[in-house]
């Protein structure tokens, strides 16, 4: 029998088949799948760099479900399927060891830096989609097209309070964008944390450095 992943219930096993498909088209290098108490954390690299002088941030995308009590596991997949139980979903034979999954947010010491509206995120993810389209030749390679999306997602924003424009990318592609909600901002040390009520997406990089400060909802 193929390795199996045990969710707590039905919906939690479609949500993170729903997580993982997302990734496999958006993400970059499969899905690290973390559990332990009940609780999975999914994580994706929407961005990330490859090699030193590559200057693309790390925008992870992350998703917390409900999981078996007894299940624990730290493994990056590239992908999920459908088992025999609903609840289940099966794991490939072997796992896979990107880079960026080295590389770990810290789990406490956040602090509350700021707020921003979800229709700004969404405005600004479809304002850097049709940027990246725009620039991306018709007979791009994977190098030029990677150089395109480091330039357009890596920028500071100043609609996001100078976080890249990729968190909006991650945020919008990932669906955690579901109608009018304030995400909040948190930071701990390089890393930065917009929580939404759908996920969460964290960033590290350089456009992560010498942030100024997220405005606050309803500030002028």
């Amino acid at each position: 029998m193929a390795p199996r992943l045990l969710l707590a219930d039905s919906d939690s096993a479609r949500d993170a088949l729903t997580f993982a498909g997302r990734a496999a088209r958006i993400g970059d290098e499969g899905v690290r799948l973390q559990a332990r108490g009940g609780i999975l954390a999914m994580t994706s690299a929407a961005l990330a760099p490859r090699g030193l002088l590559d200057r693309t941030p790390t925008v992870l995308a992350m998703r917390v479900l409900a999981a078996d009590p007894e299940l624990e596991c730290d493994l990056v997949v590239s992908e999920l399927a459908e088992a025999d139980e609903p609840h289940a979903l099966s794991l490939p034979d072997q796992a896979t060891s990107p880079a960026w999954a080295g590389i770990a947010p810290p789990r406490a010491g956040w602090s509350h830096a700021g707020e921003v509206q979800a229709s700004v995120l969404a405005s600004r993810a479809q304002w850097g989609i049709a940027a990246v389209a725009h620039q991306v030749p018709n007979d791009a390679g994977e190098d030029a097209v990677r150089a395109v999306r480091a330039s357009v997602w890596g920028q500071p924003d100043d609609d996001l309070g100078g976080l890249p424009l990729g968190v909006a990318f991650a945020a919008f592609s990932f669906g955690f964008i579901g109608g009018e909600e304030t995400a909040r901002v948190l930071r701990a040390g390089r890393w930065t944390r917009l929580t939404l009520s759908r996920g969460h997406v964290l960033s590290r990089g350089p456009a992560v450095s010498g942030l100024t400060p997220v405005r606050e909802a309803g500030a002028s």
